[in-house]
């Protein structure tokens, strides 16, 4: 098993820039496809970006292309993610997490417990 435990969310005004990070504990994280979700206030959590085991293989969400950027440091069992040009419907508590075998919208065997993000005008 791994525990997830996700920061660095907080206010920021539109148009600025976040870093999320992931930190791992228990089994080592190079061995998980890792991902993002978020939900937004009364919506349903919805897949934001995924990275492969290594890192070479990344998906991104179409409403965050271009503006966020998934990575990881296997050997500090960390994964962020890069938020910049944010917007209002940004929005979110975001998730991280973790899978031994899927990597995308149908990810999900293992969850942090979300930070929040808010994007003000």
């Amino acid at each position: 098993q791994v525990q997830l435990v996700e920061s660095g969310g907080g206010l920021v005004q539109a148009g600025g820039s976040l870093r999320l990070s992931c930190a791992a504990s228990g089994r080592t994280v190079s061995t998980y496809a890792m991902g993002w979700f978020r939900q937004g206030p009364g919506k349903e959590r919805v897949f934001v970006a995924a990275i492969g085991r290594s890192g070479s293989a990344t998906i991104h969400a179409d409403s965050v292309k271009g503006r966020f950027t998934i990575s990881r440091d296997n050997a500090k069992n960390t994964v962020y993610l890069q938020m910049n040009s944010l917007r209002r419907e940004d929005t979110a508590v975001y998730y991280c997490t973790a899978d031994e075998r899927r990597m995308g919208e149908g990810m999900g065997t293992y969850w942090g417990q979300g930070t929040q993000v808010t994007v003000a005008a």
